[in-house]
Parts: structure tokens; C-alpha cells; sequence
């Protein structure tokens, strides 16, 4: 695969993503400033500023509005942008679930952090995740290059014919949205070929007639079964469009990425920006000898299921590492892993880590293989 030079850049993961979205040219932006996305928006702000984008950018009262704003512009054809976290994304949970609902193509950027009480601005997953269900494509990047080109395929994904459907890529707060890193971007040129302008609308401008969505039981369990199908489809969708951004940037991705797990006898689950850590500490372990890899979740919704069963299927064990917790359930991506592996027999054992920003470093991760492998490790731990 021949892939061009290309320039790189040092951007902090809100710059890198401004960036991505300038590059998508959305004709309507809304704002609203939350700790820790507020840069990437004011980036944003610069660029229409400049002209650099081309875009209706509305300064909205709330969150809410936000979304509400970007949904009927989304509905009336316009390719769309908006971003938030924490609080902010509970208090669009209305309107998230309208969009979801009515398959409405937006794209948002969730610069994830953790949820009151009590009050914090640090990172960790429970906001993202408390949206699994709000029938959204979530993906989640691992450092400011994948926060880049993810952003980039989710308005391709959301978008695309067989499913239509709107796309929450999720970054790390702090951790990635104000590091700053080397990023290699595409020439506008190139993601003009990769992302042409959005071509439809979701109303018929030629006979518009404005109605209540409201359904009866018969038709709601219809709609709400097209949006199951949907988003089985997405997989295929999802792994398409990848392998079409693999072609022009060298970069390849999957819904799951496997990091020496091919022949491990036990294997860390992650997602997000923690998995760097976690293959610091499969390293450390693999030169001590112990054949122990990393299983990273990508793609949260849909849930690659079936991926992580042919993943693990041959594992001796399974250490799932969890920023979100379901109070009187566990770890939700330990669930999640439990239900993938249903009847395999493997033991999923669950750690929560790093809620509220709490410190996790590689060694947290190797101590936890150390005593999983000396039978220490219980089936729930929390690195307090």
C-alpha cells in the first residue's frame, strides 16, 4: 500500500478534533462551553472566524439546545457538529434520545468525564456510557491520532445510506483533550474525496408537512425494531468505512484491536486512552515471560460481540478495566464482556479504576495480571 507524506502537526486531542471537523465542513456548528471540551469550540470558533470554515456556528443557552439545534438542522440536510461532557451531555439526554430515536445523522465529540456528585472535572467513562443505550454509534479513541481520524469516519459512518444513524466518538478528559501529540492529517483534498457533501434530507422540500412523532404501541415496537437492524448493520458499515480510511492514510482499524492477545493465556480488556498503559504493562509482563495480551474496545455501540468471542474464545482468563461502575451491578464493561463470553466458561474478573480521574498507571495493570496469575485476583478489585 502505497500512502502519501503527509505533514504532521502537535495538537492538543480538542485541537485535533476541530481540526477533523473543519476538514468534514459542517454547514451548522452549536456551542456551549464544558470543562473539558471548551477549546476544541473555541477552536472551532477561530476557524469561522477566519473563514477557514464555512459553517453557522449557534451560541445556544444550554446543552440541550444544543443538540436540538444540530438535530433540526441535521433533519433539514445540513452535515452537523456539536460536543460536550459531563453534565452538559445529561442535560442534552433529551434530545440525544430524540436524534436516536429518529436516526438522525449528527456527529459529536464527548470529551468524557466523570459525573456528580460530588463535583469534579476529571476523567473517567460513566457520562459516554450512560448513553449506551440512546441508539447512537459510540467509538472511543485511545490518543489524539485516533480521536483525528475517528472523528473523520464518524461523519462518514453516520451518514452512510444503510443505516443513517448518529455517532458519539468519546475521548479521555484532560488525559487526551489537553495533551498534545503528533498528529499526521490528511490534505483537505483528500478528505474531500473520502467525505463528499452530504447529498440528502430528511424532508421532502417539494410537500414539507410538519408532524408530532408520536406512534402508536403498534408502530413504536416497529420503529424501535428497524433501529435493532440498523444497528446490527452498522458493523459492516462501520468496518467499511475503515478499510476505506485505512487505504488513504495507512492507518487501519477494526471495531476491537488486538495487542498480542493472538496466543495469551490472559488478556486485559480496556477502551480508551488507559489501553496505552495497559500495553506498557504487557510488555513488562511478556519479557518477565508471561504470555498476556490486550483486547481494546473501539466501537461500544454496537457492542462487538461476536469479535470478542473469537478474540478470547482460547484464553484462560479475563481482567476487564472499567472507568464506569453500575451501582448493585459491577463494572459495565465487565457485564458486557461476561455476556459476550456466556457459556465459554472463561472467568471475567472486574477492576474499576480511575473514576474521577484517580492516577492508574502501567504498574496498576501488571500488579493486577501478577495476582490474577497467582490466583490473588478477585472476581471484583477497586484500585482505590
Amino acid at each position: 500500500m502505497q500512502v502519501l507524506k503527509r505533514k504532521s502537526l502537535a495538537l492538543v486531542g480538542n485541537h485535533a478534533v476541530a481540526y477533523a471537523v473543519k476538514q468534514a465542513k459542517p454547514q451548522v456548528l452549536s456551542v456551549f462551553p464544558i470543562t473539558p471540551q471548551t477549546t476544541m469550540l473555541e477552536k472551532l470558533a477561530e476557524y469561522v472566524s477566519k473563514g477557514e470554515l464555512k459553517a453557522e456556528m449557534i451560541r445556544v443557552e444550554s446543552e440541550h439546545s444544543a443538540m436540538a439545534a444540530v438535530y433540526g438542522a441535521a433533519v433539514a440536510g445540513s452535515r452537523v457538529f456539536t460536543a460536550t461532557s459531563s453534565q452538559g451531555l445529561l442535560y442534552m439526554t433529551e434530545m440525544i434520545y430524540w436524534a436516536g430515536g429518529q436516526r438522525v445523522p449528527i456527529v459529536a465529540a464527548i470529551a468524557t468525564r466523570a459525573l456528580a456528585e460530588p463535583w469534579t472535572i476529571w476523567d473517567d467513562h460513566q457520562d459516554f456510557i450512560s448513553k449506551r443505550d440512546a441508539i447512537w454509534i459510540q467509538m472511543m479513541a485511545e490518543n489524539v491520532q485516533e480521536a483525528y481520524d475517528m472523528t473523520l469516519q464518524a461523519f462518514k459512518i453516520s451518514e452512510d445510506q444503510r443505516v443513517i444513524m448518529p455517532v458519539m466518538m468519546g475521548f479521555d478528559g484532560f488525559i487526551l483533550t489537553h495533551t498534545m501529540e503528533r498528529v499526521e492529517v490528511l490534505e483537505d483534498s483528500e478528505v474531500d474525496s473520502f467525505l463528499p457533501p452530504r447529498q440528502f434530507n430528511l424532508i421532502d422540500f417539494s410537500d414539507p408537512v410538519g408532524v408530532g412523532p408520536i406512534a402508536t404501541p403498534d408502530e413504536y415496537i416497529k420503529i424501535r425494531y428497524e433501529a435493532k437492524k440498523a444497528m446490527e448493520r452498522s458493523k459492516d458499515v462501520i468496518r467499511d468505512i475503515m478499510k476505506e480510511y485505512e487505504k488513504i492514510s495507512g492507518r487501519k482499524y477494526d471495531l476491537v484491536e488486538c495487542y498480542k492477545c493472538e496466543d495469551a493465556d490472559y488478556v486485559i480488556v480496556s477502551m480508551g486512552a488507559w489501553s496505552s498503559d495497559g500495553k506498557v504493562a504487557v510488555d513488562r509482563l511478556r519479557n518477565n515471560g508471561e504470555k498476556v495480551g490486550l483486547l481494546k474496545i473501539r466501537v461500544f455501540r454496537p457492542f462487538p460481540k461476536e469479535e470478542i468471542r473469537e478474540k478470547l474464545k482460547d484464553v484462560k482468563a479475563v481482567v476487564t478495566f472499567d472507568r464506569a461502575y453500575s451501582f448493585g451491578s459491577g463494572g459495565i464493561l465487565a457485564n458486557e464482556i461476561k455476556s459476550a463470553l456466556y457459556g465459554n466458561n472463561i472467568p471475567v474478573h472486574s477492576v474499576i479504576a480511575g473514576l474521577g480521574g484517580k492516577d492508574v498507571r502501567p504498574l496498576h495493570f501488571q500488579n493486577v495480571i501478577e495476582d490474577l496469575i497467582s490466583g490473588k485476583l478477585e472476581e471484583e478489585r477497586w484500585i482505590l
